[in-house]
């Protein structure tokens, strides 16, 4: 029988003919990402520095989680992290004003080749998925071992593909398609997701980047989509590096294959605490009163993603006593959405505009929740306690839900003020 897109990756990168599910493999590393955080879990000083990076060419350093720095502590550890650059004559870093949040970083300039090995020390590296790459989030000594080593190891899931056939319709996204995966099949732990079909001449590289990105929160392995020219051509404008991608073989097993009509998506939300079997439609919960809306994250502080929201509350007023919150992914990002107008009408309607950071997302700063407070949320989770005081209520829902009910004082359906074809 043939193999899966991930199952042909990891083949690829291992010196191997096949690969099966229960394999364990150890492979080439080709991208190593580290961010800000890393630096905190192997300082240069004691028993875990790093003495050796394998290949400097291939690592990436991307200060995201908190920038700029909030505290003295978190200055010095950054301020190690550019020794250890300069130690190791690292050219790939993304330093304060050229930051962005790491897998958002990485889509911007096309480290993720396809069928390449891409490792980070966040759970969410599975976003560089869209770009036919197997990508992983992995634990602090197994970044250690990469970096030094060239290598990791990972054991062969088995794999579920999604076939995504037609268009979404206005005002509905692709942090909807996951809400309804999400909630119609629960978790995918141990198992690699695969995505392709006839839709995916009508889904942008943003589009796909929200799907594989919130795969972390399916418990994925991996998350991959199939190279199509859409991707080929948004690699090669970005990167002249050579890559080979791997498609699915035509006799590739599933441990389950599932199509999805994105027609008949429609706006969903997570109710608190879990996104895993808990979507709801919006009008399920309409009329909730919320205090803080925010849209941002790897998921979805794309550019797009900043275009629909600037779209619902163009002309339009945030309701009193709301903080609407937006966060675009990368400061190159931010740069084009000031171009093109969305930062203006964002802030003309009483949002506010931070500069790319993960800040809100993990609850770290800029938009830390209060006790008691209830926020609908376009970024990658809503546990309790994740965006600041447990007793928060926190809804997920997608961009124009999350401007929408911005608008509204209450939890809304975007379509009582989308206005575009997005």
């Amino acid at each position: 029988m043939g193999m899966t897109i991930i199952e042909k990756i990891l083949a690829s990168r291992s010196g191997q003919a096949k690969v099966s599910p229960g394999d364990v493999v150890v492979v080439d590393v080709d991208c190593q990402v580290l961010e800000d955080m890393s630096f905190f879990h192997f300082g240069r000083t004691g028993p875990r520095d790093i003495l050796k990076v394998w290949d400097p060419s291939k690592v990436v350093v991307i200060y995201d989680h908190d920038v700029p720095a909030p505290s003295a502590r978190t200055a010095a550890i950054q301020d190690a992290g550019r020794e250890f650059i300069k130690e190791f004559a690292i050219t790939r870093f993304h330093d304060i004003g050229r930051h962005g949040i790491c897998h958002a970083v990485v889509a911007d300039h096309a480290y993720a080749l396809p069928g390449t090995v891409l490792v980070c020390g966040d759970s969410h590296t599975c976003s560089a998925g869209a770009f036919n790459c197997a990508a992983r989030g992995v634990s602090g000594p197994d970044t250690l071992y990469a970096i030094t080593t060239g290598k990791t190891w990972f054991r062969v899931g088995e794999t579920i593909r999604y076939d995504l056939d037609g268009r979404l319709p206005a005002g509905v996204s692709m942090k909807d398609v996951f809400l309804h995966i999400a909630g119609t099949y629960g978790d995918h732990a141990t198992q690699n997701v695969e995505f392709g079909g006839s839709g995916l001449p009508w889904l942008g590289m943003n589009a796909r980047r929200t799907l594989t990105t919130m795969g972390a929160e399916l418990s994925a392995e991996f998350a991959t989509f199939e190279a199509d020219d859409v991707l080929l051509d948004y690699i090669k404008e970005r990167n002249p590096e050579p890559f080979e991608a791997q498609d699915p073989d035509p006799d590739a097993t599933y441990r389950a294959r599932r199509t999805i009509q994105l027609a008949d998506i429609e706006p969903l939300v997570a109710l608190p605490d879990a996104v895993i079997d808990n979507s709801v439609p919006v009008g399920q919960v309409a009329g909730v009163p919320i205090q803080q809306a925010y849209i941002g994250s790897c998921a979805n502080g794309t550019l797009d993603d900043l275009k629909v929201a600037a779209e619902v509350v163009s002309g339009r007023q945030v309701a009193p006593g709301v903080r609407l919150i937006v966060t675009p992914a990368t400061q190159l990002i931010y740069r084009q959405a000031i171009k093109a107008g969305y930062v203006e009408k964002l802030v003309d309607a009483g949002a506010v505009v931070t500069n790319a950071t993960c800040g809100a997302c993990y609850g770290g700063h800029m938009g830390v929740l209060g006790p008691g407070e209830t926020c609908i949320t376009a970024s990658t989770r809503n546990f309790k306690g994740r965006m600041g005081d447990p007793t928060a209520q926190i809804y997920m829902a997608s961009p124009a839900t999350v401007a929408a009910s911005a608008l509204a004082g209450v939890i809304a359906h975007p379509g009582e003020f989308f206005r575009g074809d997005v």
